[in-house]
């Protein structure tokens, strides 16, 4: 148990710092060609206020796309009990308790902390899973906040963003230094061809990045967490079983929702998109179902 959530903690702070390596040496880069390293530091600190305003306004925004309605305990006395006496057990403070009107069953949460945790489920969940399997979906997205992923997620989505931001600069830059390096000398002209190609490289290589690596890397740390808040959900409630369980009726039973928004998908305990080929499974912000229900009846055996 504690060497799965320990491995998969240490997985993903190995992602991360390797995706801050390249982030680093792309503003080097960009700094080396332009010969004006602050322009780079410039565009890295546009970029974090950005994720600042997008850290504090997640969970708003999350309530707000899934169309979930927030409960009180009379409105729904079984899933407001179930994540009450979670938080009592873990210590947490109660997290706000929404319900999605919609029968695809999943649910998910978000929250910088766990002093602003919001917790959602859909009715086709309340209705599908038993008190067991409830529970343990629940103690899953409270692993969430309680491990902090928020702010995992926030910060991978920042660093693609920069990494992004670089490339359009650069590309639009080594435009701008070929449209009017012919009006130059000769001498001139040979350096801003020279500059803007530099330019080109340094978009080009950020565009890959930011396109194809980035959003691999973002489901990579995505998939780490939800490896991290089935071993963290069962520590909690000491019955892996429920959770498994829980799993196998996703995918016997799962669907789309109605309202399917492809930013929200790592959020839910279930991916909503279906992914069929290797590439589809490559960008899934979810690992596989059966590959979790296994890894859990694993841990069941430790106990």
């Amino acid at each position: 148990m504690y060497s799965a959530i320990a491995a998969n903690k240490r997985n993903t702070v190995i992602i991360i710092a390797l995706f801050v390596g390249l982030l680093g040496g792309l503003s080097l880069w960009w700094g080396y060609a332009t010969g004006n390293g602050s322009s780079a530091i410039f565009i890295l600190a546009i970029v974090a206020v950005y994720t600042l305003i997008q850290y504090f306004a997640a969970s708003s925004l999350a309530v707000a796309m899934s169309g979930a309605v927030q409960i009180e305990k009379v409105d729904n006395p079984r899933l407001w009990n179930t994540v009450e006496n979670l938080a009592i057990s873990e210590g947490m403070p109660m997290p706000k308790v929404y319900i999605i009107n919609d029968p695809a069953p999943n649910a998910f949460a978000t929250g910088r902390d766990p002093k602003h945790a919001v917790v959602a489920a859909t009715t086709g969940l309340l209705e599908l899973m038993n008190d067991s399997e409830l529970e343990g979906v629940m103690a899953h997205e409270m692993s969430h906040v309680k491990n902090y992923d928020i702010r995992v997620t926030t910060l991978v989505f920042g660093l693609v963003s920069a990494i992004g931001i670089l490339a359009d600069m650069a590309v639009r830059m080594a435009f701008y230094s070929n449209l009017f390096g012919g009006r130059n000398s000769r001498d001139e002209n040979n350096n801003s061809n020279g500059f803007g190609m530099v330019l080109m490289l340094v978009g080009v290589v950020g565009m890959i990045i930011a396109w194809l690596i980035g959003p691999i890397v973002t489901a990579a740390v995505s998939r780490q967490r939800e490896y991290l808040a089935d071993a963290s959900g069962a520590e909690l409630t000491r019955y892996p079983e429920g959770l498994a369980s829980a799993l196998e009726k996703l995918g016997t039973y799962g669907r789309p929702l109605r309202r399917p928004s492809s930013t929200m998908a790592h959020m839910y305990i279930s991916d909503p998109q279906k992914k069929a080929g290797f590439t589809e499974r490559l960008f899934s912000s979810h690992p596989p179902l059966a590959q979790r229900i296994e890894r859990l009846r694993k841990i069941g055996g430790g106990f």
